[in-house]
C-alpha cells in the first residue's frame, strides 16, 4: 500500500539522522548567545517594553530561530546580527539620553488621559486607546465613575497610572460600569446631575435634549458619586 506521505522528508527533510545532534548544538549555542544579549541589553518586564525594544526582542528572536534548525545558516553570521543589534541599542538608549527629542521620537512620551475627573479630550484622540479598553483598564482598580479619579496617564510603556481623589474630595463623575454607562441616552428623562459619556464632564440638567458645553456630545448617563471600594 503506498504511503499518504513520504515520512523521512516530512520529518528529517532527507537530512542525515546526525542533524538531530547539530541542532541540539545549535539550540545551545544560539540560547546561550540570546541568554547574554538580553542580560547586556538590561532587564525590564514584558509591560515595560517600549515599541523600539519590542521590534529589539522580535529580531533577537528570528536571528536565533533560524541558526537552530536551518543547515544553511551558519552560527557566526547570526552571531554578528546579535553584535550588531546590541550596539544598535546601545546607541539608540545612549542618544535618548542626550536628546528628549529624540527621546521622545523613540519612547514616546506620558500623556495625561483624564484631568480633574473628565477625560482630556484632545489627548485621548491621539492615542490609541479604545474608550472600552481604557474603561476596563480602571475597572480592574476598582473604579467605579470618573469622579472617584484625580489624573489618569498612559505611560510610555502604555500602562495607565492612575491617582485618585480623597474620599471627601470625591465629585460626581461619568459611571464606567456597563450596566449603568449603557443607559446613556440623547434624552434626558429625570432632572439631575448628567455625564456627558464622550469627555466626562458633568453638570445639572432638566429632562429633555441637550449639548455638552465642553465638546458638544448629545449623549447623557446620570453622573454618581459614590465613593471607591478599597
Amino acid at each position: 500500500m503506498k504511503e499518504i506521505f513520504e515520512w523521512n522528508r516530512l520529518l528529517f527533510n532527507d537530512l542525515p539522522a546526525n542533524f538531530i545532534l547539530e541542532v541540539i548544538f545549535r539550540s545551545t549555542v544560539m540560547f546561550v548567545i540570546l541568554l547574554l544579549t538580553l542580560k547586556l541589553a538590561g532587564k525590564r518586564g514584558v509591560k515595560q517594553l517600549s515599541i523600539f525594544e519590542t521590534v529589539i526582542i522580535i529580531a533577537l528572536g528570528s536571528a536565533a530561530g533560524d541558526p537552530m534548525f536551518y543547515e544553511d545558516v551558519g552560527i557566526v553570521p547570526a552571531a554578528i546580527v546579535f553584535t550588531v543589534i546590541i550596539i544598535l541599542y546601545r546607541s539608540v538608549t545612549w542618544l535618548t539620553g542626550k536628546s528628549k527629542k529624540f527621546e521622545e521620537f523613540i519612547e514616546g512620551k506620558t500623556e495625561c488621559l483624564i484631568n480633574d475627573g473628565k477625560f482630556s479630550v484632545a489627548t485621548f484622540k491621539k492615542e490609541s486607546l479604545a474608550q472600552d479598553e481604557f474603561f476596563s483598564e480602571l475597572r480592574i482598580r476598582s473604579i467605579e465613575h470618573l469622579g472617584q479619579v484625580k489624573h489618569a496617564f498612559i505611560e510610555t510603556s502604555g500602562e495607565v497610572s492612575v491617582f485618585f481623589y480623597d474620599d471627601n474630595e470625591v465629585k460626581y463623575g461619568l459611571p464606567i460600569l456597563p450596566a449603568q454607562f449603557n443607559k446613556k441616552s440623547k434624552i434626558i428623562e429625570n432632572e439631575g446631575i448628567q455625564a456627558c459619556t464622550f469627555c466626562g464632564h458633568t453638570e445639572q440638567q432638566k429632562p429633555g435634549i441637550a449639548k455638552c458645553e465642553v465638546c458638544k456630545n448629545d449623549e447623557w448617563v446620570p453622573a454618581i458619586k459614590t465613593l471607591r471600594i478599597t
